[in-house]
This record gives structure tokens, C-alpha cells and sequence, in this order.
């Protein structure tokens, strides 16, 4: 069932599924917001659409989050968030994995676990990057990076929530870029879904 699903972001995403239409950009995105000016997001670990190395999950000790960079965001943008979530995992509302902002208006990159300037809290209550860690047997789940241009900086102090976030960002968005990893766990590894963020 993939009716809440914007027909926009269908073409803008890989492989959509009925989780996929509680994404934040499908809440705070508009199609033409999407790679306007030519903003994109990419990894030099994994392409749009791939598999995500062990080394950014929970299968490995000392995981950290991946490699990122982006082209520079339209014209007016005064701040960048970047909003990882997993729309496959099995609670009402997608996991969010990373939730930063503070990010320059420009064009830039966050290293191979570089401490963003600030991180809200991921799905666990916790700031920083939730390793994916999606549950046995299940198909692989997406990764889905979002990277949004404000036309204003935020004020929220780092260890806000997705839905703070989510709503200083309404009305303000003036760009995004998508970028989607995949991984599968081939053992162990269970979401506990009582500690969503706040999910209904």
C-alpha cells in the first residue's frame, strides 16, 4: 500500500515501500525542493542505493557513522539538517538513526565519524549515530539520508527530539538531497520498538 506515499518521492527513491510516506522529507519536502540547483548527497563508503559496510553497523565493535559530503544547497540557505531514518522498521513511526544540525550553509562534508556540531536524539534517546542493527530475517531495510537546506538557522540546543526538529524546520526547507544505504543483519540484532521516539 503505498498511497501515503508522494508520488514525488517515489521517483526521487529506490525501491519504495508504505513506510517510506513517514520519512521527514515526506512530510517537509516538496518535489521541487528535491536536488534543486543540483544539491546532492553522497558517500565515498557506499553508492545511493547500496549496501552499507559492516563498520557503520551494529556488527562490528567500534562502528561509526559513514562519510558524507554535498554539493553546495541553493542559493539562501543559512543551515543544513541531516536527518538519517529506517522506514522499514517495525514501529509506527521510522527510526531515526542521526538527527544533526548546525551545518553551514554551504558546501561541505562530515567525515568518517567527525562529531557533528549537534546531534539530536536518535529513536533510542540518545545523541548520536544509532548503528542500524535491523532485525534477523528481516529483507534489507533503507537507510535514508536527508539532507535539508533552511532558509534559518535553528536555535535548538543539541539533545533536542526528531519532532522538535521536525517542527522549527516547517515552512522552511528550500532544498533537500537523498541519499539511501541498505544493510540486512545476517544474525542477531532486534530493534526493541518500546524505545521509539515518542512514536504512536
Amino acid at each position: 500500500m503505498l498511497e501515503n506515499v508522494p508520488a514525488w518521492l517515489g521517483k526521487a527513491l529506490r525501491n519504495v515501500r508504505a513506510g517510506h510516506g513517514k520519512l521527514m522529507v515526506a512530510k517537509l519536502g516538496e518535489e521541487e525542493h528535491v536536488g534543486i540547483g543540483g544539491f546532492s548527497l553522497k558517500s565515498a563508503a557506499f553508492r545511493d542505493g547500496e549496501e552499507l559496510d559492516p563498520s557503520f553497523t551494529a556488527d562490528e565493535e567500534d562502528a561509526v557513522a559513514p562519510p558524507l559530503e554535498w554539493s553546495a544547497p541553493p542559493t539562501g540557505t543559512q543551515e543544513l539538517v541531516l536527518v538519517v531514518e529506517d522506514p522499514d522498521a517495525p514501529a509506527p513511526e521510522p527510526f531515526c538513526h542521526w538527527l544533526v544540525w548546525g551545518l553551514p550553509g554551504q558546501k561541505g562534508q562530515l567525515l568518517e565519524g567527525e562529531a557533528p556540531p549537534r546531534v539530536g536524539k536518535n529513536s533510542y534517546g540518545n545523541s548520536e549515530w544509532l548503528l542500524p542493527d535491523p532485525p534477523t530475517g528481516h529483507e534489507a531495510h533503507d537507510y535514508v539520508f536527508q539532507l535539508f537546506a533552511l532558509d534559518l538557522p535553528l536555535v535548538q540546543m543539541p539533545g533536542a527530539t526528531r519532532d522538535e526538529i521536525a517542527e522549527a524546520m516547517k515552512g522552511h526547507v528550500i532544498g533537500v538531497a537523498l541519499l539511501t544505504g541498505t544493510y540486512a543483519r545476517e544474525e542477531g540484532g532486534d530493534y526493541d520498538i518500546d524505545h521509539t521516539d515518542g512514536a504512536e
